[in-house]
């Protein structure tokens, strides 16, 4: 019969043995995974057709791409007037790929995709934008090795709205979506947010687009991932600062993190006196808490 000590490290082995299964079985491969070759590439413009339209994505590969490690799979999406040439070079008042790679280079690593939207916009008219999201997903998920549960979109102005677009239409693919001074432009296909989606969102006080709506986008999302309504308190204007608010109760998995700052619509907000954007931090923060 074995002695207490040695039933203590049984059980202690049984605990590790169902916590590593635990982790295991949360990780989701994709069909890509041990893939080799690949037929994509990182380089160049990578084509489909959707609608009948010709449509182009950008592809960033971790530099030692391992074909048997599940990568996070992270979307980049442009406001009106950009494409996905500046999100991915950093041109235009981006940083390149938002700023994320520096964060994401982990022991999990991160896929990168910057579509292009048509007409340098999101417009989505009759869904044909979360469609095109969809078939770059099922493209990169079928030929690279991506953690199918830890897919994410991040977007400013309309990218943002093409975000949340994507929250309604895509709900079930999306761990989680970083709205960035978004509105309403991208639609949502069930009119408002009805499955669970952990939501980063950030806007200016004195934005382009008003402040209102996206509050209540925000909203929806507070209320969908059951979370307790909180009073947010907005920066005084001139102040240069910005304020956050995690709010508490959500459904476990779905955390909705909100910040508003004093300025104006940009992707890269600065608080008074700093030459680094709080975004792509705060972004990343939220981001790579879901392992």
């Amino acid at each position: 019969m074995p002695s207490l000590p040695q039933i203590l490290l049984l059980a202690a082995a049984a605990v590790a043995t169902n916590l590593v299964c635990l982790a295991t079985a949360a990780t989701k491969p994709s069909s890509g995974c041990g893939k080799s070759p690949p037929t994509l590439t990182a380089g160049g413009n990578h084509t489909l057709t959707v609608n009948d339209k010709s449509r182009w994505y950008l592809l960033n590969l971790p530099a030692a791409y391992n074909n048997t490690h599940p990568y996070r799979l992270i979307f980049t999406l442009h406001a009106a007037g950009g494409n996905s040439s500046m999100v991915a070079a950093g041109q235009g008042g981006y940083l390149p790929w938002y700023g994320l790679p520096p964060y994401t280079a982990d022991s999990l690593g991160a896929i990168y995709v910057a579509p292009n939207g048509l007409d340098r916009g999101w417009a989505n008219r009759g869904g044909e934008d979360v469609t095109l999201i969809s078939e770059i997903a099922r493209s990169i998920k079928s030929d690279f090795c991506v953690d199918e549960s830890l897919v994410f979109s991040v977007g400013f102005s309309y990218g943002a709205s093409m975000s949340y677009a994507l929250a309604c239409g895509m709900a079930e693919q999306f761990r989680a979506v970083a709205v960035q001074s978004g509105g309403n432009m991208s639609g949502c296909a069930t009119g408002t947010l009805r499955q669970p989606v952990a939501l980063y969102g950030q806007h200016g006080v004195d934005g382009d687009l008003n402040i209102t709506t996206a509050r209540a986008i925000r909203d929806q999302f507070v209320a969908v991932n059951g979370c307790q309504p909180s009073t947010t308190v907005a920066p005084a204007v001139g102040s240069g600062s910005h304020t956050k608010v995690e709010y508490q109760g959500c459904k476990e998995g779905y955390p909705v993190t909100w910040i508003e700052y004093d300025g104006g619509h940009t992707p890269q907000p600065r608080d008074k006196g700093q030459t680094v954007t709080f975004a792509a931090e705060e972004t990343w923060k939220f981001f790579g808490q879901f392992k």
